[in-house]
């Protein structure tokens, strides 16, 4: 599966390899959370902040429960983000901040890349094996997002 996650201020829009879009990302209220809604508007997930700009830490609450935790357990040399939750493991690996391969489980699944577009926003090309793939998936870019980006934004 190929989908988009494409940043535009406080707002995500996923949209599919055909430009269909999927899910919609938006900050709620206020602080650091952010919410994925799919088409019908339907809260599905939400993705709060609970680190700061040095250590992001992460929540993906799936109905007002932490269904992961997500942590960068490094942000230059290595650069890692460990999602763990009950049974299940992701980690998000780089070298240069940019481009993550999705392990999961111990086995690679896909990989995420970040892209500068037109209007200097942030761009995220995730390509993930479909039995691999579930709603969630989109926030890992934005925890991506929030980490990175203004460091990818600064690097030309």
């Amino acid at each position: 599966m190929e989908i988009t996650v494409a940043s535009r201020g406080n707002r995500y829009t996923v949209e599919d390899k055909n430009q269909k879009t999927m899910y919609n990302v938006k900050k709620k209220g206020f602080g650091q959370r952010y919410v994925i809604l799919d088409m019908n508007n339907y809260n599905l997930y939400t993705l709060i902040q609970t680190g700061d700009e040095r250590r992001p830490f992460f929540s993906i609450v799936l109905n007002d429960d932490t269904f992961l935790k997500m942590e960068c357990k490094s942000m230059f040399l290595d650069p890692t983000m460990i999602a763990t939750g009950k049974n299940m493991k992701y980690e998000l690996k780089s070298r240069d901040r940019k481009n993550f391969e999705i392990v999961f489980n111990e086995k690679s699944v896909g990989k995420i890349e970040t892209k500068v577009g037109v209007t200097g926003d942030l761009q995220y090309d995730i390509e993930i094996d479909n039995k691999a793939f579930d709603d969630y998936i989109p926030l890992f870019a934005v925890a991506i997002d929030k980490a990175f980006g203004e460091m990818n934004k600064q690097k030309k």
